[in-house]
């Protein structure tokens, strides 16, 4: 099985005991390369590093719209760390409302600025929607997504919200979540995706797919993800994990 894993957090403390057994244990479950994703400025040095220790690790740049901070991104601040070559996208960034750390307002203005920073660089946008998908949509018209394009990152909503967002022309990322057993609605929108649309990923650490979960999440658990899908689509596993790989490789511009 041929895996990309879209969208990960290995820079985190979660990995310092065994970081390099777990990039191993990727390697070992098929796993090609993956999206180290940024949450913060301040982590980015550690994502730049890890790129370049690692020739199957890229990462993105971003401040994720419940982090407080002290100084607000700009656009040529993200502008010139994306610049680095194995920065592949700008965020995660969006709209949050489960967990309002971060004011409303606050949230959109910079939802609006890393879209631009993206448009600028002409990367795709990695997007986090949690309980706000009126305004995660409307910012995302608004601003024009279409130009760039974008990944709706650990989908959780209906198919409808999915639907929207595949008319901008946004890819739709499934995480652990689809797994799990009282997700049905979930599955039936990993059903209903178009082939192109379609990426995987782990968020790991967190949401650990079924078998594993409440365990530390982690890239190689991206195949269970993988099976999941195909069980719905009513294809094989390694179908799955090869279309999302190809689909990363174009919405991310990572050659093959």
């Amino acid at each position: 099985m041929k895996l990309v894993d879209t969208h990960c957090h290995v820079d985190f403390e979660h990995f310092d005991d065994d970081r390099d057994a777990m990039f191993a244990r990727y390697s070992e479950a098929g796993g090609e390369w993956l999206v180290a994703v940024a949450v913060d400025l301040d982590n980015v040095p550690r994502l730049q590093a890890l790129a370049e220790a690692r020739d199957h690790v890229f990462f993105s740049v971003g401040v994720h719209p419940n982090h407080e901070v002290d100084c607000e991104p700009d656009v040529d601040t993200l502008c010139a760390l994306a610049g680095d070559a194995k920065c592949v996208a700008i965020g995660e960034t969006g709209m949050d409302f489960f967990r309002k750390h971060v004011d409303a307002d606050i949230q959109e203005t910079r939802f609006r600025v890393h879209i631009r920073a993206a448009k600028k660089m002409g990367k795709p946008v990695i997007v986090h929607m949690r309980e706000a998908d009126a305004d995660t949509l409307r910012v995302l018209d608004e601003e024009g997504i279409g130009e760039t394009g974008g990944i709706m990152h650990c989908f959780s909503s209906d198919r409808e919200t999915a639907a929207k967002a595949l008319d901008m022309g946004m890819s739709i990322s499934f995480s652990g979540n689809v797994t799990f057993k009282r997700n049905d609605e979930l599955r039936a929108v990993a059903a209903f995706v178009p082939e192109e649309a379609i990426l995987i990923e782990t968020d790991s650490p967190y949401l650990a797919p079924m078998p594993n979960r409440g365990k530390r999440n982690e890239p190689a658990f991206v195949r269970h993800v993988a099976e999941c899908i195909a069980s719905v689509r009513g294809v094989s596993a390694e179908y799955i994990a090869e279309l999302s790989r190809d689909n990363a490789s174009r919405r991310f511009g990572v050659a093959l």
